[in-house]
């Protein structure tokens, strides 16, 4: 791959990120095609497509997936291998009321992990995402307060069962033990480069 195209893959990416997420209120199709119709054209999702996809027929962890064989984030034509998080920021995700109970609990893994990590290590990993995460659930924003309400009743799960933790744990302890390195490599130079304090000379005998 040349550099222009990692350049270019960068950049592409960065500019999915900056896109707002695409959350109904009440789930239905005519809002989906009223609020985000550049949204829905993107897709290119015919009505039946489309119905999958507010009916939960499409859906993921914790969101519904305009196309999981996209290639967005993994091989095209295969199914999407991205973390649970990665559809926060993803294009193609959308969020709807059925959604909120697995994202509460995205929310309560996020909190696990900022606890155990220090701010240097969680942000560059998860930061973004639970950025994003923070503005999806904010009440009055998306989703009116009785309905945040309604969704954390149902979760009756304590934090530590969550359906991420078993997935993800493995692959954040690597997260963790790359970042420790990276820092590690970056401090080594100048441990290397102070200066040794010079012991005073031992008086004659």
């Amino acid at each position: 791959m040349e550099v222009e195209d990692i350049i270019a893959m960068a950049q592409g990416d960065l500019a999915r990120r900056a896109q707002p997420p695409v959350v109904l209120a009440s789930g239905e199709v005519a809002e989906l095609v009223r609020d985000y119709p550049e949204h829905v054209a993107r897709l290119g999702l015919d009505n039946g497509a489309l119905a999958q996809l507010l009916s939960g027929e499409r859906d993921v962890f914790t969101a519904a997936c305009g196309d999981q064989l996209s290639g967005l984030h993994g091989p095209k034509g295969k199914p999407c291998p991205a973390r649970p998080w990665v559809c926060l920021l993803c294009p193609l995700a959308l969020f709807t009321p059925r959604h909120l109970p697995n994202l509460m609990r995205l929310r309560a893994f996020f909190s696990r992990h900022w606890q155990q990590m220090t701010t240097d290590e969680f942000m560059p990993v998860f930061g973004p995402f639970a950025h994003r995460l923070d503005g999806i659930l904010a009440p009055g924003v998306h989703f009116t307060k009785r309905a945040l309400q309604a969704a954390a009743a149902e979760i009756t799960d304590t934090t530590t069962s969550s359906p991420c933790a078993p997935r993800s744990a493995p692959h954040d302890q690597d997260l963790r033990r790359a970042h420790r390195r990276r820092l590690i490599l970056r401090l080594r130079p100048r441990r290397r480069g102070r200066l040794r304090r010079s012991r005073p000379a031992s008086p004659a005998g």
